[in-house]
């Protein structure tokens, strides 16, 4: 489990599963909004610090108005991928009915620690530490994804390059 500050008001905290039988009815769950977090699939993901951008990003935009999906969830879901295709974004980053492995993302307030309780409680596989979400990372999917040249890789980390490509997509 990973926590991260946002503000002074809201928390971010990721926890990893691997082995998942029940993907299919977390899946559900959320659609219908029983489950106050966001459900990512973690093979495309780099690293934690990714989510924790998306999460503050779609924070930010709820406080502003201006978010482009209906709910803080989808929008933290929306915000990890580099385009503006909401349908897109899901279909990358949202999980599967044949998913094995989840990170749950929630945001909230400090002293809210029921709903990451109630989340873990739902989820039928094995707890990871977040920092290992690079072990479930498919880097060839997230390449071809986020168009990073082989010269781009020599510049710097993954990461840099899939944040950059993250917080440009407002502005292509």
């Amino acid at each position: 489990m990973l926590n991260g500050s946002i503000c002074f008001q809201q928390r971010v905290t990721q926890i990893l599963y691997k082995d998942v039988k029940n993907a299919a009815e977390l899946r559900r769950k959320a659609m219908e909004g029983n489950i106050n977090g966001a459900l990512v699939n973690p093979t495309m993901l780099v690293g934690p610090f990714q989510v924790l951008v998306a999460a503050n990003k779609a924070v930010h935009l709820q406080t502003t108005g201006k978010m482009k999906t209906k709910t803080l969830n989808a929008e933290i879901i929306f915000n990890l991928s580099p385009t503006n295709n909401i349908s897109e974004a899901f279909k990358r980053f949202g999980i599967s009915d044949g998913d094995h492995s989840i990170l749950v993302v929630v945001v909230h307030k400090s002293d809210e620690v029921q709903f990451v309780s109630d989340i873990s409680a739902m989820v039928d596989g094995q707890q990871l530490p977040v920092d290992d979400v690079s072990s479930l990372s498919d880097f060839n999917k997230i390449k071809k994804l986020f168009k990073i040249t082989p010269q781009e890789e020599k510049c710097g980390p993954l990461l840099d390059a899939v944040v950059c490509r993250m917080a440009i997509k407002d502005v292509l």
